[in-house]
């Protein structure tokens, strides 16, 4: 998003602070606001969960109780008063994003209900049809419409669930339903804009609204409608069991709740021009399909994309967490509901142990949302707008720039409805889970069969070769170890003792043969999340720093209430090794402790399904098509780029010099604040300035560059511009680096001539190289490297033969 620019000048950060936050009111304080919902004295009364079984042929058509279908209707159109928030991101982006033009079929744009999922893989609803023209119901917007044959949708029903009546909304505009209308995107809802009022109807023009740039990219621009996005939007997809015919047109038993959005491309649908040539487009496309940095509104400044979690086994999963998930809960953390609270007999109170202790999944990459299984939806809830009244005012949302502070459990439970509807509906979708996220398997795929041709001597050397290399992390069974050496047994500020007994122990004869026996039993995968969810450090993966640099987590961020005092207590891991992003230079970055430094297994159920492979989707090939053969096309090439990493994609720049691929800018670039979302007195002053700063004037805005192709992204974009300390005096050190920094910057982009080319470009960058890293919050910038295990680049243990890998294959193929 343009906001990114902040991260680059103090220049930019200082038209975001004036242009996008506003400059003539001060924002309240953190915990004296209300969300909509309580400001017209709404209860929690007032939204009560959907029991229609509306999705009743997703998930294989399986048979759901009550509280089931209550669960998955909150996954799937439950938004939880999140339309404001996106709402005010799209001002933030400065139109970047825009959520009324995605679900838009306006010809003017390129994409529509014909192309949607192969160019923005979004999933279709069925039941819709693309629009046509422009639609006077709809204050003339371009939006699909409900086919004639089809039942209404039942959750836009506004006398069963009516809507929140605010500002314009009941006056000009109807209430709705607190669900919104659908859109004929799964997992996206509209909502009626309560801001829309009289003069907002009159300055509307749709047309202008697809068409006229000066129109649109303006920051006084109210639109009819906000969009509302649940977790379904980033979670539904394409069953690998019972694939569409076509993608474009999926019928609901084509689709299924927890394989997460592996086909999403983040670039085109956050930035709905995908114009090249503008800095964030790149930074959006160095998120591959299916990976998001979840952290780009509430930033930690690193460029983090990871892929959307699919979820499987969760009953298996919660087994796990009871031998490897203990973990201390500590101040605000102790707020998170558990099942106690809601449960008082069965398996399901046997999570908590009053007062702080709880048995936890790890659902993040990192780890670091340990506080229980409710807590870690809850938080979803929040990271995509839930309460943004709150949320927005811990940050600098997209820019950074101020210290992050933690949004308190207790503050949402006392100040928002919504939070309040969404805490009591979290049980029910725990529920749904346990009902729906069994594994798919390639031989109840259509043609899955001819893919598993191993001999069973073939099958039987695949299990032993998993048994001795791969289940110590990717299964939930394996032998109890000695007494000390089990890291569940000691987590927090002795873990790293505690892993490292465990790691030399799954490197024992005993360990192989009781690991051989267990793989090699009938009942082996049955029950078996494949994974244990340990904490591994990165310095043994040798993936992607990034990902376990997350800083969200740690005590005094935004989600402090949501790690545990054992996942802060953790100790550093030591030194990773980073690479010059021009020369290849090796050097060693030492990682914080305080919880950082690790990632959890991904469980490897159905992994013939989730190809491309690592935590953001960098290993293999991607097909956008959702069938079986393609997904195994995709398989065979990222399960052969794991186990022979010789074969994974290398660096344009610096290739054999360093360990994989750095993404970098396709074109050039440029960082832009169209003249619309300028203050007021700016706009009059552009043209006398532009003689005077051509270098910061330009296309009709505020455009800095040129960024030279071939600029490491993340090398912009991780430039940490506030300190994570909390003592004044390092924290102010910092700050005067990152003056001097961009004060440079400021001096070697005006020294630049108008109309300057790459070369001018590459001169400038090249200068800036050593200081950025040295300011960057994650100066690692290979992003396909690591996980090395069975190959000859692992130095702990020799390489497996080819043979013994095509074994591996053959029975990985299996889960």
């Amino acid at each position: 998003m343009n906001a990114v620019a902040s991260r680059i000048t103090g220049l930019v950060a200082w038209l975001a602070a004036v242009a996008l936050a506003g400059c003539s009111e001060k924002p309240p304080e953190p915990g004296t606001v209300l969300d909509e919902a309580k400001q017209v004295g709404l209860t929690v009364k007032n939204f009560p969960a959907a029991d229609e079984d509306y999705f009743r042929d997703m998930d294989g058509g399986v048979t759901l109780t009550t509280e089931e279908v209550q669960g998955r209707n909150t996954w799937i159109v439950w938004t939880a008063g999140n339309d404001r928030f996106w709402d005010q991101i799209s001002k933030n982006s400065v139109g970047t994003l825009d959520f009324l033009k995605t679900i838009s079929s306006h010809p003017g744009l390129k994409f529509n209900r014909d192309n949607r999922w192969n160019y923005l893989g979004l999933v279709n609803e069925p039941c819709f049809e693309k629009a046509t023209g422009p639609d006077p119901q709809r204050f003339g917007l371009w939006l699909d419409k409900r086919r004639a044959d089809c039942p209404p949708d039942p959750f836009e029903n506004e006398k069963k669930y009516p809507g929140v009546k605010l500002g314009a909304r009941g006056k000009n505009m109807p209430v709705g339903s607190f669900y919104g209308w659908p859109t004929g995107i799964v997992g996206l809802r509209l909502f009626p804009n309560p801001e829309f009022d009289e003069a907002a109807a009159k300055a509307w023009d749709a047309k202008r609204f697809y068409e006229d740039p000066d129109y649109y990219l303006s920051k006084s621009l109210v639109k009819p409608y906000r969009v509302g996005m649940s977790c379904g939007f980033c979670h539904v997809g394409p069953s690998p069991t019972n694939p569409p015919a076509d993608p474009e047109n999926p019928k609901w038993e084509n689709l299924t709740s927890n394989v997460g959005a592996q086909y999403f491309w983040v670039d085109r649908i956050f930035a709905w021009e995908a114009d090249t040539s503008s800095f964030p487009f790149q930074l959006f496309h160095s998120a591959r399909p299916g990976a998001l940095d979840t952290s780009l509104v509430s930033t930690d400044y690193i460029n983090n994309p990871r892929t959307m979690n699919a979820v499987y086994g969760l009953g298996s999963r919660l087994d796990i967490a009871k031998r490897w998930g203990k973990e201390t809960l500590a101040g605000g953390s102790l707020n998170n509901a558990q099942f106690n609270d809601y449960v008082k007999e069965g398996p399901l109170t046997e999570f908590f142990v009053k007062p702080d202790t709880v048995f936890s999944p790890r659902v993040l990459k990192d780890g670091a949302d340990s506080v229980g299984a409710l807590g870690a939806l809850n938080r979803v809830f929040l990271n995509i707008g839930l309460f943004s009244e709150e949320w927005l005012l811990h940050f600098n949302a997209l820019t950074g720039g101020k210290p992050t502070t933690p949004i308190e459990i207790a503050v949402a439970r006392k100040n928002s409805v919504y939070w309040q509807a969404t805490e009591s509906q979290t049980p029910n979708l725990a529920l749904f889970f346990l009902k729906t996220t069994d594994a798919h398997k390639l031989k109840d795929a259509p043609g899955g069969a001819a893919y598993l041709t191993a001999t069973p001597e073939q099958l039987t050397r695949g299990k032993e070769v998993f048994a001795e290399r791969c289940a110590r992390c990717h299964s939930s069974k394996v032998p109890s170890p000695a007494p000390g050496v089990d890291p569940g047994g000691c987590s927090g500020s002795g873990y790293a003792k505690c892993w490292a007994d465990y790691w030399a122990w799954t490197k024992t004869d005993t360990f192989k043969q009781q690991m051989r026996d267990i793989v090699l039993a009938d009942d082996f995968l049955d029950g078996n999340y494949l994974s244990t969810e340990l904490r591994v450090p990165v310095t043994l993966l040798e993936t992607n720093a990034c990902s376990p640099l997350a800083s969200n987590a740690i005590g005094g961020s935004i989600w402090d209430n949501f790690s545990s005092q054992t996942y802060k207590d953790l100790p550093s891991v030591g030194s990773v090794t980073v690479y010059h992003p021009y020369t290849g230079e090796p050097r060693a970055f030492k990682m914080p402790a305080g919880g950082r430094g690790y990632t959890r297994p991904a469980s490897l159920i159905s992994l013939w399904s989730t190809a491309p492979f690592l935590l953001n989707n960098t290993v293999g090939d991607f097909d956008p098509s959702p069938s079986v053969e393609a997904r195994m096309r995709s398989f065979q090439s990222s399960i052969e780029q794991m186990l022979w990493p010789e074969k994974r994609t290398k660096d344009l720049l610096l290739g054999e010099k360093i360990p994989g691929l750095m993404d970098r800018t396709t074109t050039t670039s440029y960082l832009r604040v169209p003249a619309g979302y300028l203050p007021d007195f700016l706009r009059p002053l552009m043209g006398p300035l532009d003689r005077y700063l051509p270098w910061l004037f330009g296309d009709g805005g505020i455009q800095l560059g040129p960024i030279p192709a071939g600029t490491p992204v993340s090398l912009l974009s991780n430039l940490q511009l506030v300190a994570e300390s909390r003592e004044p005096v390092e924290r102010a050190t910092h700050g005067v680096k990152v003056l001097k920094l961009l004060l440079k910057i400021k001096k070697d982009l005006k020294a630049l001539p108008r109309n300057a080319s790459d070369d001018d470009a590459k001169r400038v960058f090249a200068n800036l190289v050593d200081p950025l890293m040295e300011l960057s919050a994650c100066p690692d910038y290979i992003v396909n490297r690591g996980h090395y295990f069975g190959t000859d680049k692992f130095a702990e243990e020799p390489g497996l033969s080819d043979d013994d890998k095509r074994a591996l294959i053959e029975f990985v193929k299996t889960f």
